[in-house]
Order: structure tokens, then sequence, then C-alpha cells
């Protein structure tokens, strides 16, 4: 779509609100002190930073940000990194789930959350109220959708991308007629026959913008537009969830339409998506590009040295702000912000999240006549495969492995999940030991 077809979108008619999640029991235990959306993520980003800057880049920069879990550190970040001046009008505003006279209870869902935050969003001039989830990994122009969502006169708009039969039967699958408008929804279709019916025509393909010549399924990317109007209308009622009760409602009833997204989008929803996702930031040739300065991703500004490098071997790494890496071997791996690595350590395909602030000298010589581990990795350590949460203190001559081990494990030291070893926030691991 063409630059000025962008601009010419009305952004001050939009409203956005992002989906801060639930307990996030899939991403456990990354989300055991956190909201989800506050996750790290390649070093020195979290995960809310991607939706958030997508619509900074698309021009709408009133934001809503639902949470309930574990939403401390959030509230901080957001705090610290999202903020706007007096005259611009825009604003990022977390709405946590509070109890009120009328409602004692939590969110039991999307559209429950949002029913519940109606009073605060109303109070709002807009047309049309864009939603989105605080867990994905995909750089989007906004306006695009929004601008198809007002020529083609829907009343709701989801975006969908073009998705494999493996990866439809674990998606909502949207069928659409040749104006793109949404006949039906099948949430997760398991059945072959039922896929079949729900299989992209090819003969659209060219319509759609697809390029790709193989069997594709829409999918919903939980990313929706709705009228102001309609949202009101649909909220009307106890239902609790948009994918499961809202959208195949207004299906039947209204005007609803897919726009069909061509670009990397993953939905970062378990810890082996995650860590998947991360490592691929590595990449020569990453799916998504941190490196694009045309949609830039924004976060808190920090005011951290330069890393230092004392000799370590580095081979398609991310290395962040603040870092002192002496003697080491790093590969495939991402290093967070603060990190410090001991020499003669060795680690591949780690995602080190970093720390949250420098150990001071009398705590390292503390630690040492405790035999407690120094913040950061140790000396002549090797860990491979595994997520090294935030503030974690790792001791000499460990190893830390998931060879051998079963896919998922709880351990007092560690976690084993989708078969990642994950070292817990502030997680220590005495010198010595094996995992």
């Amino acid at each position: 779509m063409a630059q000025s077809g962008r601009q010419s979108v009305n952004t001050s008619n939009v409203l956005s609100v992002i989906m801060g999640g639930g307990q996030g029991t899939r991403l456990y235990p990354l989300t055991k002190e956190r909201a989800k959306p506050a996750v790290p993520l390649a070093g020195k980003y979290r995960l809310v930073d991607i939706p958030i800057s997508n619509c900074i880049n698309s021009g709408l920069r009133r934001v809503y940000l639902l949470t309930q879990f574990n939403s401390a550190s959030l509230h901080r970040h957001i705090s610290q990194s999202y903020k706007f001046d007096h005259f611009s009008g825009g604003f990022v505003e977390i709405l946590a789930a509070e109890q009120t006279f009328s409602d004692t209870s939590w969110y039991q869902g999307t559209a429950d959350a949002v029913r519940k935050n109606l009073i605060h969003i109303l109070n709002n001039s807009f047309e049309y109220l864009l939603i989105l989830s605080g867990d994905q990994l995909y750089r989007m122009d906004f306006r695009e959708i929004i601008q198809q969502h007002i020529a083609s006169r829907a009343e709701l708009t989801i975006a969908t991308i073009p998705v494999s039969r493996a990866e439809a039967s674990s998606l909502g699958i949207m069928e659409i007629d040749a104006q793109r408008r949404i006949t039906r929804f099948v949430e997760k279709p398991k059945d072959p026959a039922v896929q079949d019916s729900l299989r992209l025509n090819p003969a659209a393909y060219a319509e759609l913008g697809i390029t790709e010549d193989r069997e594709l399924f829409l999918a919903s990317m939980g990313i929706y537009v709705f009228n102001r109007d309609l949202l009101i209308k649909l909220l009307d009622n106890t239902l609790t969830d948009f994918g499961k009760h809202i959208i195949p409602q207004a299906i039947r009833t209204n005007e609803v339409y897919s726009y069909v997204y061509q670009g990397y989008w993953e939905d970062i929803g378990t810890i082996r998506s995650f860590f998947e996702a991360n490592l691929n930031v590595t990449w020569e040739l990453p799916r998504f590009n941190f490196f694009d300065m045309s949609a830039p991703v924004f976060s808190r500004p920090r005011f951290l040295p330069g890393s230092k490098i004392n000799g370590a071997h580095i081979d398609h790494a991310i290395v962040s702000d603040g870092c002192i890496i002496n003697h080491a071997r790093i590969a495939h791996s991402i290093v967070g912000i603060r990190s410090l690595v001991g020499a003669g350590s060795d680690l591949t395909r780690v995602v080190l999240m970093g720390s949250d602030y420098y150990e001071t000298e009398a705590s390292i010589i503390e630690g040492k006549k405790l035999g407690r581990p120094a913040l950061g990795i140790g000396e002549n350590t090797r860990i491979e495969n595994a997520i090294i949460d935030k503030n974690a203190r790792i001791g000499d001559n460990v190893v830390i492995s998931p060879v051998g081990k079963p896919e998922n494990v709880d351990h007092p030291l560690y976690f084993v999940r989708d078969g990642i070893v994950v070292i817990p926030k502030n997680g220590v691991i005495p010198h010595g030991t094996v995992i």
C-alpha cells in the first residue's frame, strides 16, 4: 500500500488496547515474578515494547495496557519508558484489574477485560478501537489495516496471516469470500475434512498479495479493529473471550472482514517459541530485524557504559549495554544488559537476560566468604540450550545442559521446559554444580 494511503488515515480517531494476558503459565517460570508482557526480549527490550512500538510508528499515541498478574515490573517499565509531552495528547497507560462495589471478580478472558474497563475506554473520543496482544513479535503499520477497515465499510476487521496445515490445527482459522468478508471461523480445527473445507483458494492468492505457491490457511493473529458502536453492542452480555465467543457471534450478525498480513509474526506463548525467537535475532538475516530504523523498537532509555570484551571469542551473538565479558566463548546467544561472564566459560544457544544492577565490591567479598557465586556467570562454566533469567548467580565450574533430561522438570535450582533449561530470576547455582 502506498505511503500516501497510510498517511491519509486519521489516527486521532483510533484508540489502542494491548491485552496483557493471563497468568502466562506456558511461559513459567519466566512469568513467576512478572507479567507476560514484561518478559525480557533480545537482550534489552521487553515483549510489550513490540506492540507499543508498532502503535507509535503507526501514529497511534493513545494506548491502554490491560494487566492483571504480577504487574509491578510492567508498571515500572511503562512509567520509565513511555512519556509523551503535555501537548501531544499521547499516553501509554496501564489499566490493572480492580475490584469495585459492583464487581469483585478478576478478568475472565479478553472480552471480559475490555468490558470491565469500558468506563475508562469510553471516556476517550474515538471511532475505532484497535485490540492487540502483548506477547507477539512482528512489525506492522496499523494504518494499513485501519484504512482497509474504513474502505470496506467493515464493522470489525481481523488481521490474519497465511499459515500451513500443520500450523492451522493450533490456531483460529478463517474462511473468506471474494470481498475478504469472513464467512466462517473454526477454532483450532483438527479434523482433516474440516481443514480441507477451510483451505484458501489458490485463485485468490494474487488478489490477496500472496506470492507463495503452497497450501495455505488464514489464521487469526488476535489483532482486531472494532467500530466503537459495535464494540459496545457486542460486550453488552457476559461472554468472556473475543476469540471463542465474541468473534464467532459477530461473523454471523455483522460485517466482519479479514486483513491479510504478509510478514514475520510469532506468537511467543511458550518457552520454546520464546527461546527460538530470541536466538533467531542472532542470525545474519533474522526474521525480525531490530536494526530497521524505519520502524524502530522503543524501550526504556538506560545510561549504561559500552560493553567491555576482554579477549572473548564471540560468534553470532547479541551483546547488550553494560556487559563485561572476559576470555569466554559465546556462540548463537543473547547477552542481556549488565551481564558478567567469567574467563574460560562457554555459552552456546543461551538467552542470558543479564541483571538489574551491578553488585558492589563489598557484596562480592562477602559472597566469597560465604561461598556464594557473584552476580553473572562464573569461570570455566559451560552452558548450552538454556535461558538464564535476570540477576542469576551461576558459579565457577558449573555445567548446565538439557541433555539426558525429560522435556519438563521442576527442580529446586532450575526448571526444564520444552527441552530447555531455565534458571529462574535471582536463581543461585553453586560452584561445581552439574545440571
